[in-house]
């Protein structure tokens, strides 16, 4: 339910004014109601009486952008972490870029506590929508990095496979890296890629075709 107060004036309008000064707020961020115009009677004094409105504030909806902001900013000013969030939000999902100073712990061991925090951030900006919104966070352009670290690994690795004629194991890796790997190789001429294993470790298979 919206805010409201109620003022009185001479006028409607001193009436709007004094709700507005109260508030300290614009009239288009408030709903006015007349509830009584008011009139100045006989020579302006004899039935004289005041006009009252209720001036309500406007309620707001909070995007999922905002949300997902608000929820990182409170995450990692409870880790002690100052941080620059900027948050981009598109018809399917929301990408969020985190930048500072010394700010290594919010990645984590290859990604895996951003990848946490995106996962935790995913959960609170879609609770009670029936649309569903991917988060995708970066932090310090990590992800560009790893994906560039990971296209060079498969390459290199691949050509061991063709070198030497036995498959490589590669370390586990999550879904997002793995994609990566796979997706690299794809239109390989000479090997062929498979994950196995189950999750949390379950790694990439590099192999001749």
């Amino acid at each position: 339910m919206a805010y409201s107060i109620e003022k009185t004036g001479k006028t409607v309008q001193e009436a709007i004014s004094a709700a507005l000064s109260e508030l300290n707020l614009s009239q288009e961020d408030v709903e006015i109601e007349v509830l009584d115009e008011g009139n100045k009677g006989i020579f302006g004094i004899i039935g004289s009486k005041v006009a009252k409105i209720r001036a309500s504030v406007k309620e707001v909806e909070t995007s999922r952008g905002d949300i997902a902001s608000d929820f990182l900013y409170t995450i990692l000013n409870n880790m002690g972490v100052e941080a620059d969030i900027s948050v981009n939000e598109e018809e399917e999902s929301i990408v969020v870029d985190i930048n500072g100073d010394d700010i290594g712990i919010i990645i984590g061991r290859r990604g895996e506590t951003m990848d946490s925090l995106q996962y935790l951030t995913s959960l609170v900006i879609n609770k009670g929508y029936e649309d569903y919104k991917r988060v995708i966070l970066n932090v310090e352009n990590y992800r560009q990095k790893r994906e560039e670290t990971l296209i060079k690994l498969a390459n290199r690795l691949a050509d061991k496979v063709v070198k030497y004629k036995k498959p490589v194991t590669l370390e586990p890796m999550n879904p997002y890296e793995r994609r990566i790997i796979h997706s690299t190789l794809q239109g390989h001429k000479y090997v062929e890629t498979y994950s196995t294993g189950e999750e949390p470790k379950r790694k990439v298979v590099i192999t001749l075709k």
